[in-house]
């Protein structure tokens, strides 16, 4: 497909599949030709159980297949990481659904601003009957489109808007990322664990670093759910955050890394897009946990892994549904049950011994629901439970709907993250 050949010749981006199947599939695509085809297989059977009713790529109807056009807009392109990450999910789509690459029209670098009202537009004017955008900041303008096209299906990542739209052609849609985030997290603390063993640093002196685009609620229920990864192994850690204000920004993630490594982080995670944080790791021995894609390529003695999203089910799920007359989610989120979230591959030559198989055991525990990512008895908000500050209400009462049965429940009244509580043990630093 014609991205994947701009793909291999991007020397700063060279980048393997997540393993969604957990530590003993995770390992290195050898070409991305053959990612293509090991996504497209695992997007069929994540999708039959990430759709109800389930139905597989052999239930399309051939002559709604053969007429559909799909449209999507990029914030990005294939050397940025979260956008890169979609392009394969689209990639899979395609795959799995056998649609020719004419019947996508794929539009990458689209801001966050009338741009994408102007490419939603030119979208439905070609005759695509579905749309996707994959930045928070679109969202406006693909409500705009979705508004003046009500014939045409709008999906919007990370969005939250589309259930009180009044629109029935409008969607959100999200990972339950968090999950991929706490299990990347465990990777990071057993991590730190070793390095508390060798006498490299002291359990004191277990600080980690992240490197975050904004102060959203995104950003924020990734930068916890992985902080509570690490504290579930290394129960000393503690964690500052730095913001770039930026998604994408290689200089300004690299700085910020800097930074954190200066104030004594001895491991580095973040929520931003480029290999910035990564490379300047590598440079200084410290190890990190990257976003989106394996960033072995950039940081090969310092990479530990990265927290991932599979957006090939939910590709795969909306235009199949569109193909099919079926209705569309409002608002959909699936995580690592259903194969939509995961880690990319363990790099053995930077992870502690024991790493995979604990990494096996955290996996199982996500997906059969015994471990769940924001369990509260794990963490306080100023010394107190979230249950303590619900009762007292207040500031707090407004999270009355996502606590029960003893945990915070990301993402299942929305898609969107609403997690943005900040606990005990995690320093903010915003400009």
């Amino acid at each position: 497909m014609k991205k994947l050949f701009a793909m291999l010749l991007s020397a700063a981006m060279v980048v393997s599949l997540c393993a969604c199947g957990g530590a003993d599939t995770a390992t290195e695509a050898t070409s991305e030709t053959a990612a293509v085809e090991e996504t497209a297989e695992a997007t069929e059977e994540a999708t039959a159980e990430a759709t109800e009713p389930a139905e597989t790529a052999e239930a399309v109807d051939a002559a709604g297949a053969a007429d559909i056009k799909v449209g999507v807009i990029y914030i990005g392109d294939e050397n940025e990481g979260y956008t890169e990450a979609h392009m394969k999910g689209i990639d899979a789509m395609q795959a799995a659904l056998g649609l020719s690459e004419d019947q996508v029209i794929e539009k990458t670098g689209i801001p966050e601003d009338e741009s994408c009202y102007d490419a939603a537009v030119d979208l439905a004017e070609q005759g695509c009957s579905i749309i996707f955008s994959n930045s928070f900041g679109h969202e406006s303008y693909i409500m705009q489109a979705a508004t003046e096209y009500p014939e045409v299906q709008f999906c919007h990542a990370t969005g939250y808007q589309a259930a009180g739209s009044g629109l029935a052609n409008m969607h959100n849609y999200f990972t339950a990322v968090y999950e991929s985030r706490y299990v990347s997290g465990v990777v990071a603390g057993l991590k730190l664990n070793e390095m508390i063993e060798a006498g490299t640093i002291t359990a004191d002196q277990a600080k980690l670093g992240y490197v975050g685009a904004f102060p959203y609620a995104e950003v924020v229920s990734g930068y916890t759910s992985f902080f509570l990864g690490v504290r579930s192994v290394c129960p000393t850690a503690t964690m500052e955050v730095q913001y770039t204000n930026s998604w994408a920004d290689m200089s300004g993630e690299a700085e910020v890394a800097a930074s954190l490594i200066a104030d004594d982080c001895v491991l580095i995670s973040q929520h931003a897009d480029t290999t910035g944080a990564p490379s300047t790791c590598q440079t200084s021995g410290v190890p990190c946990v990257g976003y989106n894609v394996s960033m072995i390529s950039v940081a090969p003695d310092t990479a530990l892994t990265s927290a991932s999203i599979n957006w090939g089910p939910y590709y795969t799920y909306a235009v199949e549904s569109v193909i099919n007359g079926t209705a569309i989610d409002t608002d959909w989120c699936k995580g690592y049950a259903e194969g939509a979230d995961c880690i990319t591959e363990l790099n053995e030559k930077a992870i502690a011994a024991g790493t995979a198989e604990k990494v096996a055991e955290v996996e199982a525990a996500i997906k059969d629901g015994s471990l769940k990512v924001f369990d509260t008895t794990t963490f306080t908000v100023n010394g107190s439970s979230i249950e303590d500050l619900i009762a007292e209400g207040g500031d707090y009462a407004k999270y009355a709907d996502y606590v029960s049965d003893g945990y915070f429940h990301e993402s299942e009244l929305a898609s969107a993250p609403a997690f943005d509580l900040r606990i005990d043990g995690i320093t903010e630093l915003t400009n």
